[in-house]
C-alpha cells in the first residue's frame, strides 16, 4: 500500500512554486500568464501551511490558509476587471504596453 507522507506534499508544494516562478521569468508578455503563476506560487504555499498544520497537530496554519484564499480571489477579481478595462481601452495585455500609464 502506498503511503504519502509530508515529504510527498513538500515535494509537490515545491514544484508548483518552481513552476510559478518559471512562468513569471519566462513569459513576461502577458499579464495574465503572470497573475496565473502567482496564484500557483500562492498554492504552492497553501499546501506548505496545510501539511505543516496537520503534521504539528495545530490549526493555525488552515485557518491562515482560507484567509489567503479569501484575499487571492479578491486580488483576482479585482485584477481580472483592471485588464478588461485595460483591453477595452488599450486593446491588449501585455506588460509593454502598460508602462503607458504612466503620468
Amino acid at each position: 500500500m502506498l503511503h504519502v507522507g509530508m515529504t510527498h506534499f513538500l515535494i509537490l508544494a515545491a514544484i508548483l512554486f518552481v513552476i510559478g516562478i518559471m512562468g513569471i521569468f519566462i513569459n513576461r508578455k502577458n499579464i495574465i500568464v503572470i497573475l496565473m503563476s502567482l496564484e500557483l506560487m500562492l498554492l504552492a504555499v497553501n499546501i506548505n501551511m496545510v501539511t505543516f498544520s496537520v503534521y504539528l497537530h495545530d490549526l493555525g496554519g488552515q485557518i491562515f490558509t482560507f484567509f489567503i484564499l479569501t484575499v487571492a480571489a479578491a486580488e483576482v477579481a479585482i485584477g481580472l476587471a483592471i485588464l478588461t478595462v485595460f483591453f477595452r481601452n488599450r486593446g491588449s495585455v501585455e506588460t509593454d504596453d502598460v508602462n503607458t500609464m504612466k503620468g
